[in-house]
Order: structure tokens, then sequence, then C-alpha cells
């Protein structure tokens, strides 16, 4: 069984993307064997359907489409707005954006969603998509995440990090519902923090145009703003250690990697960590940031 990482920025980080995915194709002894590049997700900025982090992605879609065409690696799109209204689906950009991306490749593209009334729009009008239920959930009950992993149109589940080391649960799982779980592996907020909800309902409010106040994060480190090494000691964090020891053996092979809203000099390190042997990693750095085109900060 092997790793399969869905990785950030879509729309975000074509150009780190575009530099590299050739090195990840033609220079596979850089990487680990043991693990493969399952899809990239992500929403353009301004996206009404948007949700789980405020969108700055400004590649074209267009661009982002060609980028992952034929490649083997699946499309998502992050339309994880838990608010949408009836309204809300005729979005003529959102829906350009699904006539893009269901067949833009040699593999089925994705949507990642929170929206019930969206996502049986999008079933009917877009049925080669398949579905990934959003971490902006929250779903923090086992009981509520396994009435989400019985659900026959969601391919993936993504259940939040407070859950990610539940072993005593996880393990009484059908294989068939294990193989659905993908796990967020580097989420850098509070393990104890009691608004996770409120603060993704305030995305959506803002990816509607809504005007409302910022959500104020009451974590006690959140000034410090998203660092990986804080991630690395957070409670939830899933390290390329732990998968290999504590997940893969017990057939969980689904790995989401956070980092839309990040820098792509700290999505960079993401691919460093989890993907490549240490001692290839400072060889794809400098690949990276010897490309003089390449704005990584």
């Amino acid at each position: 069984m092997k790793a399969i990482y869905h990785l950030p920025g879509l729309f975000e980080f074509c150009e780190l993307y575009r530099r590299f995915l050739p090195l990840y194709r033609e220079h596979r002894e850089y990487f680990y064997d043991w693990c493969e590049i399952g899809s990239i997700y992500g929403a353009p900025a301004g996206c009404l359907w948007g949700g789980g982090r405020v969108g700055f992605g400004e590649d074209r879609p267009e661009e982002a489409a060609a980028l992952l065409r034929d490649t083997g690696i699946s499309a998502r799109l992050t339309f994880s707005n838990s608010l949408l209204r009836k309204e809300h689906l005729a979005d003529r950009e959102c829906n350009r954006l699904c006539a893009l991306f269901e067949h833009s490749g040699g593999v089925p593209g994705g949507v990642i969603l929170s929206s019930d009334l969206l996502l049986e729009y999008l079933r009917r009008n877009y049925p080669d998509f398949y579905f990934v239920s959003s971490t902006t959930k929250v779903l923090t009950d086992f009981r509520l995440l396994e009435a989400e992993l019985a659900r026959p149109e969601f391919r993936f589940v993504v259940p939040d990090f407070r859950l990610n080391r539940a072993f005593d649960r996880l393990d009484t799982l059908p294989e068939s519902q294990k193989e659905k779980l993908e796990f967020l592996c580097n989420e850098c907020c509070w393990f104890g923090c009691p608004d996770r909800r409120a603060c993704y309902e305030n995305v959506s409010r803002k990816s509607l145009g809504e005007d409302c106040p910022d959500h104020i994060c009451a974590s006690p480190t959140a000034a410090r703003g998203y660092r990986f090494s804080d991630a690395m000691e957070n409670p939830g964090f899933i390290g390329i250690g732990e998968i290999r020891k504590d997940y893969l053996p017990r057939g969980f092979s689904q790995f989401k990697l956070e980092g839309r809203s990040l820098g792509s000099a700290v999505v960079l390190e993401l691919l460093l960590y989890y993907l490549t042997r240490p001692e290839y990693q400072l060889k794809v750095r400098e690949e990276i940031y010897l490309d003089s085109s390449l704005d990584l900060f």
C-alpha cells in the first residue's frame, strides 16, 4: 500500500508545480517510492462556492487544467462553502470551472464540498466528478464520522484533525470505510479550539460577499501565523514516520496537506518533507529556487 497525497494550490501555486512536477516525473529516484501524488486542490480568488480558506489563487483556470492534463494527477475544486443557497447554484464562473475540470485530463476530477445542496446540484449536472466530504464540516464526533463514511456519494471523507490519532475507534472501521478516510496531516490550528466551525463559516460568508467582521482566532499562538515547525508539535500532526508505521499498516492510505493560504516557499518545504528523500532535498530545492522566473515568497 502506498501513501497518496493530496496537495494544496491548484490555482495558487501553478508556477511552483510547473517546475516541481517534471522533477517528480523524470527523477522518481529523488522521491520516496512508498508515496504518490493523488490530486492537487484549490479554488481561484473570488470564488462564490469557495470555503475553508479565503481563496487568493490568481492562476488562470485553463493553465491549471493544462498543468495536470496527462499527468495521472486529479484536479480537485475546493467548493466547501457551507452557506450556499439555491440562487447561488447558477453562478456562471463556478459552473464554468466545473465544465472545464470535469473532463480535464486522463483521470477524473473531484470536488471538495460541505453543502448537500451543492452536492445534489453537481451530481445532477456534472455526474463524472467524484466528491470529497470537506474537513470544514468539523466531524469531531466519531458517530457522525461513521455516518459520513457510510454515504455512498462520497469517495473520500476528511475528518477533523483531532480524530487523527483515535486509533481505538478508527481500527474498528471496515476496510471499505478505511479506504475512504483522508487525513489532514499538517494542521497548525489550536488542538483545543472551540471555534473551528465558526471560523469556517466566516470564510463562507466572505466568499458570498457578505459584509461581516473577521473571525478573531483565540489560539494562544495566533499571532505567529502558520509555521510548519509548530504544526509538527500539534497532537494531531501526521509525519512521514507515522504514515509508514501507524497508518499504512492499518489500511489508511489517503493524506491531505494543508497550505492554500501559505506562501509557495512553505509549500515547497511540505513537498520536500513529505515526498522527497533527504539526500535529494537540497538538489530539489536548488532546482526550484534557481529558477529565476519563480517568486517563492
